[in-house]
């Protein structure tokens, strides 16, 4: 497999177009499990006025149809929402790989209490880039993780 951290580019790319775009700034990408790019995402919520254009869905929608997403690894800059969670359960994605889980605790214990590989990489760019968003933009979070106030696992 490729280095994780070679892979996490593409989504920390993707999340800094979702940033530069005036949306939530949460990046993902599918790859095949000898590293070729399958799809990449971001989260198109507020550009597509679209409450399920997560990042992780957009990339899987990138991605087109396969018969079997097990050898897939799925990458995303922060831990993946209960939605997007679902969708790597749903249609067996193997590995998810996370860029960081600090600013917010989704679905991943789960994936992982059901077998698929979960690697969180603590990215300190990923990490900064959520909680400057955070303190920028709480309204926007709030709204993104299904929460008026304090964040609370969606």
């Amino acid at each position: 497999m490729t280095e994780p951290n070679a892979l996490l580019e593409v989504a920390y790319d993707e999340a800094l177009r979702g940033l530069a775009e005036g949306g939530v700034p949460i990046g993902a990408a599918l790859f095949d499990a000898d590293g070729t790019l399958l799809g990449r995402g971001r989260n198109r919520r507020v550009q597509n006025d679209d409450p399920s254009a997560h990042a992780e869905t957009d990339a899987f929608r990138a991605a087109g149809r396969r018969r079997d997403y097990r050898p897939t690894i799925m990458v995303t800059t922060l831990s993946p929402c209960w939605y997007c969670s679902g969708l790597v359960r749903q249609f067996g994605i193997g590995t998810v790989i996370i860029g960081e889980a600090r600013t917010f605790h989704g679905g991943h214990d789960w994936l992982a209490e059901h077998g698929v590989r979960v690697r969180i990489l603590d990215d300190p760019r990923c990490v900064t880039l959520m909680t400057d968003f955070i303190a920028a933009r709480p309204d926007l979070w709030f709204e993104d993780i299904g929460a008026a106030g304090p964040a609370r696992d969606r």
